[in-house]
């Protein structure tokens, strides 16, 4: 079940780096959903819903409170960017009978928003990046779609630490089974 803004996570303090997380997942939510432009999401973020200083810290009102805004920005157009790829990834994880559309938007977007850091040029360590979305994840669902996440997050890292030294070859290894339960 999905939860507002409100209730996403901080764990009861404001971290930028996971708020930068949270704001990309809301963006590119947002992307998905009504089809806008990424670089005006990304500029309408910034601008109206990342803040800092003196605005609230609280996610209320689609604020996301103490945003890293250059991470949220390399997050939302790094996903947008190798979406294609990402979703490819995801796809070949996922069991057949559950494909990408019928996953929750919110899931994809954080499928898509971790892809993104995972497939960065210089990414931080996937087991950072699988715990933070992991901590998004509670934030918006208390089901099992965290698990979910947590498999195919694992299954995807795993390639792409595969795939490293064989980057510049047209064709990519097949992808084991990770087994993620759907639900």
């Amino acid at each position: 079940m999905t939860q507002t803004g409100a209730d996403a996570p901080t764990g009861g303090r404001n971290r930028s780096r996971t708020a930068s997380r949270v704001g990309a997942v809301q963006a590119l939510f947002q992307i998905e959903q009504a089809g806008d432009n990424p670089e005006t999401v990304v500029s309408q973020f910034t601008r109206h819903r990342l803040a800092s200083g003196d605005a609230p810290s609280e996610y209320a009102e689609g604020q996301v409170p103490d945003a890293d805004v250059r991470l949220f920005t390399a997050i939302v157009r790094g996903s947008v960017a190798r979406r294609e790829q990402i979703d490819a990834m995801v796809m070949d994880v996922l069991p057949s009978s559950w494909p990408m559309e019928r996953l929750d938007p919110v899931l994809r977007a954080l499928l898509r928003a971790a892809g993104g850091e995972l497939t960065a040029a210089d990414p931080a360590p996937s087991r950072v990046i699988i715990n933070e979305y992991m901590d998004v994840a509670h934030g918006f669902f208390s089901g099992e779609e965290p698990r979910m996440l947590n498999g195919v997050l694992d299954a995807m890292a795993r390639r792409i630490a595969g795939e490293a030294p064989r980057q510049a070859e047209a064709s990519a290894p097949s992808v084991p089974d990770a087994g993620p339960s759907a639900g």
